[in-house]
């Protein structure tokens, strides 16, 4: 977490920390991609695109047989969320409070999670970023009902993996409910997730925002976050009551290796 504006907000050092303390732990346990993917940057905020490798050829022609060619890129979205916080909730911050009410900061915190995951799992078409899940060209494998022949479905997956030539090490991402499943299995004494562990030789992630799931090589190369400012909260504007505040960062994401990803869906 960086700081953005910070000597314009009405808040002494000890509640600065504190705020960024608070988003900090929210986004460490809820941003599950980039804990997959490799991660590039920060860059910085004047980082703007990340170069394709392409070119287009461009119907203009000139003297002398020479041409043009436009080089492809994709921009960076910015990703922003605002929110307010109750300036007497900061003030107790000051007096050392113990237990302040920053529940806004926490729905923001979770908001911006979502948005970064569901954007790096799923893709965003109108940013013409690419989906880990979204562009698989595996066949996708259904999650089992009962988590104990989780080890089945994912047999199946990295057969499909080993079959493209991806290798491991590999890892696991899955939505709350069948990673809560996961969690409470138990199959002759030996829990069923130390079992996936194993297979995959790689972590099993709780990915809120994935509603099945998904099986992706670790080698390295495959996926990328690239990123220009890291997420930041930034100062807006305060009155006597609230301090307007936002989370933000500039991000996109590759897909080198669509076939080192196998989906899993719920049935």
């Amino acid at each position: 977490m960086i700081e953005l504006h910070r000597a314009l907000a009405p808040l002494s050092e000890k509640a600065w920390e504190h705020v960024e303390h608070e988003a900090r732990e929210v986004l460490r346990a809820r941003l599950a991609a980039r804990r997959l993917v490799d991660f590039v940057g920060p860059l910085g905020w004047d980082h703007s695109a990340v170069d394709l490798g392409d070119v287009e050829p461009l119907d203009q022609s000139a003297a002398n047989g020479a041409f043009l060619r436009l080089r492809r890129v994709r921009s960076l979205a910015e990703l922003r969320v605002p929110f307010e916080l109750e300036r007497a909730q900061l003030d107790r911050i000051d007096r050392g409070a113990t237990r302040v009410d920053l529940d806004p900061l926490h729905a923001a915190a979770k908001a911006f999670a979502a948005a970064e995951d569901g954007v790096i799992f799923d893709g965003c078409a109108a940013a013409a970023i690419p989906g880990i899940v979204a562009d698989s060209t595996q066949k996708a494998v259904p999650l089992p009902h009962d988590p104990i022949d989780l080890p089945s479905a994912l047999t199946e997956a990295l057969g499909q993996l080993r079959q493209a030539g991806v290798a491991g090490p590999y890892a696991l991402a899955l939505g709350p409910e069948p990673y809560a499943a996961l969690e409470a299995a138990g199959g002759g004494g030996f829990p069923v997730r130390d079992h996936v562990q194993r297979m995959v030789c790689g972590p099993v992630v709780w990915a809120p925002s994935l509603r099945g799931g998904v099986v992706l090589s670790r080698r390295g190369g495959d996926f990328r976050l690239v990123c220009g400012r890291d997420a930041a909260i930034g100062y807006l504007a305060h009155d006597d009551s609230v301090v307007r505040l936002y989370l933000e960062e500039s991000f996109t994401a590759q897909v080198d290796a669509p076939e080192a990803a196998v989906a899993l869906t719920l049935a």
